[in-house]
């Protein structure tokens, strides 16, 4: 175990020579760098979703308009329909 700790904190050796003292310090030092690992991968996933969020208003944007434009469309294909058949 000491082994995994030593090979990813860098001067676990110098704090455990302290003891108990040492072994705290080195277990802060491990929870703050993996607490800080931690914090960028949630601005990172933060990121990505407001990004998401952007292409995701703009596409439903371009929906929205095509819906309209199709909605108009039908009406005035029924409207020359229509005055094509005689009833308008």
């Amino acid at each position: 175990m000491w082994r995994v700790l030593a090979e990813g904190s860098p001067g676990l050796n110098d704090f455990a020579s302290f003891g108990a003292a040492g072994i705290m310090g080195a277990m802060w030092l491990w929870e703050r760098t993996t607490s800080r690992r931690r914090e960028e991968q949630l601005d990172e996933a933060h990121t990505r979703i407001i990004a998401d969020k952007v292409q995701l208003d703009e596409l439903i944007s371009v929906v929205r308009q095509n819906t309209e434009v199709m909605t108009r469309l039908t009406a005035a294909q029924e409207q020359l329909g229509q005055k094509l058949s005689g009833k308008g």
